[in-house]
């Protein structure tokens, strides 16, 4: 297949669409090549099942017009980064070959969200190695931002926001395909997760002077070939 420009991991399906939804549909329109793998199937939940995980991630991908999308089947509610599973990720990198890779914050309660983020470390350096029985050729992704995926009531200081007030109803549309996890069993009344979701990224619009924004956190210095690219 062709390289990724963005490869987006995401711990269940939704994951993706909540945190990153507008910035997916966003380099989309501008013809970048874009793919979710989603580690596990999201299952077993409370109003969900594989089949109906598997239509609303369906929905939600059509909705997006994503590049390409897969799923690792890795364990839900014990996501863990196993070698095996290091490798499982690595080969995905090394298939894609990502040049961004976005991948959960580091910090939050929920173990999966926090697992995947060490397993993309992990994966991503393992991706690169040669002399290894691992599928597909070396590979280094040059970039890894972390988004927020955060159950936590906490409030992390982004490296950057992405403006994706044009996005913002792609991105609902893709959040609201996912209705046995956001919608059904929910409060109806306000604040509702959808609301919750939404005003999320009209705050980080805020912070940036914009309608809606995405944040993203970067460990390591953003290289600029002009200040006029920081110009609104």
């Amino acid at each position: 297949m062709h390289p990724l420009d963005i490869l987006v991991v995401s711990p269940h399906p939704d994951d993706a669409e909540i945190s990153v939804g507008g910035t997916i549909a966003s380099s989309l329109r501008q013809n970048l090549r874009v793919g979710v793998v989603d580690l596990t199937t999201g299952e077993p939940t409370p109003h969900g099942s594989l089949v109906l995980r598997q239509q609303e991630t369906a929905a939600a991908t059509e909705i997006l017009g994503l590049t390409w999308r897969s799923n690792l089947g890795l364990p839900n509610r014990s996501l863990q980064p196993t070698l095996e599973s290091r490798r499982q990720l690595a080969q995905v990198i090394r298939l894609v070959r990502p040049q961004i890779i976005l991948a959960p914050y580091w910090q939050d309660v929920h173990p999966d969200h926090v697992a995947a983020s060490s397993l993309v470390d992990d994966a991503r350096f393992w991706a690169k190695l040669s002399r290894s029985d691992m599928d597909g050729d070396p590979f280094w992704s040059p970039m890894l931002l972390h988004y927020f995926s955060i159950h936590l009531r906490i409030h992390p200081v982004a490296s950057f926001v992405l403006d994706v007030s044009s996005d913002i109803e792609t991105k609902m549309q893709a959040v609201k395909a996912y209705e046995s996890q956001l919608i059904k069993g929910k409060p109806e009344s306000f604040p509702t997760v959808i609301d919750d979701i939404r005003d999320r990224a009209r705050y980080w619009g805020w912070s940036i002077g914009k309608a809606f924004g995405e944040p993203f956190v970067n460990r390591e210095s953003i290289g600029l070939t002009s200040l006029g690219s920081l110009l609104r």
